[in-house]
């Protein structure tokens, strides 16, 4: 059986198709890589951002992979194997000096967040006379920090071991097995050490008060092309780090399933970052903290003594303005003034 159609109705549909705009498809997410070395707290709001939903609402297709060391994020970096990275400040600094493309664009923890744990029978800082301590990397500022409360202890380098093992949770495996003697532990690891029976003889802000210690890294080159998505990213980033202070039990059970550990830990360690003020609420940048990461390297022979502290070398705060419209591009201290 033939189907006749009214010829009106032909013409209508023909002339409704000619008409009518094709809607475009729905443009695809802009995939990112960000490289996190170690799984801590420190990357809270990254993890906040990717599983709440902001990064996606920013145009993002986020995958955060996670390292346990951090010498090979430079090269990833350059090779496009990763497009961000959220670490400690000084292999971007130290870069940047040597006149590489590496920069830091935005912070993060701005206050030194670690505690020293040591074993169980060494009760004080005198105490640590032979120890091993264990290190995340040689060109690390943690590892200044060891020297440092070693110096205060009246240890010289010959007193003690350093040996490069990795982060915090391989640090704390280490350390139940006897194999270290000590090594700075975050919070909430710290709190799980302690728990434990181990030593805390410290905590590492009573020794430097102000230490850019993570950072947004970023290589240039890549991000002049890209950056639109540069600053979406660091607008979902910033928008997790709200959400830490306005939904404190989320944010706590996140944490805690990230962290692997428990909502009484994160919910506790939530309490001690706004104590300390560890990370930036604004995700701004400590320049007094810079400075000391600076003076640290360039005391270490890492960036030439005749070099001066000049953040146009390595930082660009230009995305940074761009995803904080309404704060001051002039960053003093840990936090922005607003805009008069």
């Amino acid at each position: 059986m033939s189907l006749h159609l009214p010829r009106r109705s032909v013409l209508l549909g023909a002339l409704s198709s000619a008409i009518l705009p094709t809607l475009p498809a729905a443009a695809a997410d802009t995939a990112l890589r960000i490289a996190a070395i170690s799984r801590t707290f420190f990357y809270l709001p990254l993890w906040i951002a990717v599983r709440q939903g902001f990064m996606k609402q920013e145009g993002l297709d986020v995958e955060v992979v996670i390292l346990d060391n951090s010498d090979q994020v430079n090269a990833m970096l350059r090779k496009g194997e990763v497009e961000i990275v959220v670490r400690t400040t000084e292999a971007a600094m130290i870069d940047a000096y040597k006149g590489g493309n590496l920069r830091v664009i935005a912070g993060g923890i701005s206050k030194l967040p670690h505690f020293l744990i040591a074993q169980p029978h060494i009760k004080r800082l005198a105490d640590l006379r032979g120890a091993n301590f264990g290190i995340l990397a040689e060109k690390e500022g943690t590892t200044a920090i060891i020297k440092d409360i070693a110096k205060s202890a009246g240890l010289a380098e010959a007193d003690y071991k350093l040996s490069i093992v990795g982060g915090s949770p391989a640090r704390w495996k280490l350390l139940k097995e006897g194999k270290i003697d000590a090594g700075l532990q975050p919070i909430p690891n710290s709190y799980e050490a302690e728990d434990a029976g181990f030593s805390n003889l410290g905590a590492a802000l009573n020794f430097v008060p102000d230490w850019q210690f993570t950072s947004v890294n970023v290589d240039r080159t890549w991000a002049e092309k890209n950056r639109s998505a540069v600053v979406a990213f660091l607008k979902g980033l910033q928008r997790g780090r709200d959400f830490m202070n306005t939904n404190r039990e989320e944010s706590a059970k996140i944490g805690a399933e990230e962290l692997r550990t428990t909502v009484a830990m994160t919910t506790r360690m939530l309490v001690d970052i706004d104590k300390y003020g560890m990370l930036d609420p604004q995700t701004a940048l400590n320049i007094p903290g810079l400075r000391k990461v600076f003076e640290t390297l360039q005391f270490a022979g890492d960036i030439p003594a005749d070099r001066r502290f000049d953040l146009s070398v390595f930082v660009d705060s230009s995305y940074w303005e761009a995803s904080h419209p309404n704060a001051d591009p002039v960053v003093t201290g840990a936090t922005p003034a607003q805009r008069r």
